[in-house]
């Protein structure tokens, strides 16, 4: 027990190597950047500084707004769609079921940038490039496949009785789906979310794809645009931009674990 405590121990304080040293060195300011070792630490005051610099600089206000819309919107309707998807082939035991969740997750097979292009050209095109509407819908895309996967094979631990007793109830399809199966599914409907919008949340790909003013453009695309060659910014700006835009995730990690502790402790999941 003692060892396991030891190993542990040492994993985890490796694990916050790469945290320090964000923190060490985002907290030095440009001018003092050189003359500090890697190791060693700033000041609070310089952290802060270079918060705000990144903050005005990179206008990451308006790419935490646009990146807030689409982590949202984009894994509810997704979310959504999946637990549909599995209900209608677990539940009501869809024709052919199995084959249309190969179709569905069949998807995720492609690597992203095999599909940048004709993305760019369908997006060009319909005029949804460099549109709030444009990256809500291709994000709800993505996460769609992956939603289906996880609530078809949660639904099948749910005995298919309780569809039955439902029906024989006399409610209707949607009602079960809205009233029993979605309620049931709570904690694996929350885990999709949460891993979805963290995807969102650091996407950079499909905002330099999609996305071109600093209004649509999502927060880690703008945050980029700090240490290009047009940003000019100073690295310890850029490491408290990224530390800084990292904190929303942060915070929906911690309010999610202490909301799970509290259900499991309830008995809610």
């Amino acid at each position: 027990m003692l060892a396991r405590k030891i190993v542990l121990a040492v994993l985890g304080l490796l694990w916050l190597v790469p945290v320090y040293l964000l923190l060490a060195n985002a907290s030095k300011l440009p001018a003092e950047f050189g003359t500090y070792g890697l190791w060693e630490p700033g000041n609070l005051g310089a952290l802060f500084t270079n918060m705000a610099d990144a903050w005005d600089r990179g206008r990451l206000s308006q790419g935490i707004v646009s990146t807030a819309v689409y982590a949202i919107v984009s894994p509810i309707i997704a979310v959504i769609i999946g637990a549909a998807a599995g209900f209608a082939i677990v539940a009501l035991r869809l024709r052919n079921g199995f084959f249309w969740f190969v179709v569905i997750f069949a998807s995720t097979i492609f690597p992203l940038q095999m599909i940048l292009m004709p993305l760019f050209v369908g997006y060009a095109q319909t005029g949804l490039f460099n549109t709030r509407v444009g990256m809500i819908l291709v994000y709800t895309v993505i996460a769609t496949p992956f939603s289906a996967f996880v609530m078809r094979n949660f639904f099948t631990g749910i005995a298919h009785q309780v569809f039955e007793a439902a029906v024989m109830d006399g409610a209707s399809t949607w009602r079960i789906f809205w009233r029993i199966y979605l309620p049931m599914s709570t904690s694996a409907l929350v885990a999709i979310f949460i891993l979805q919008a963290t995807f969102i949340w650091n996407d950079l790909l499909l905002g330099l794809t999609l996305t071109q003013s600093s209004e649509i453009r999502p927060v880690i695309t703008a945050l980029s645009a700090l240490q290009s060659t047009y940003g000019g910014s100073a690295m310890s700006t850029v490491l408290a931009g990224g530390l800084l835009v990292s904190l929303p995730t942060v915070i929906l990690f911690l309010a999610t674990q202490r909301a799970f502790t509290r259900g499991l402790s309830l008995g809610q999941f």
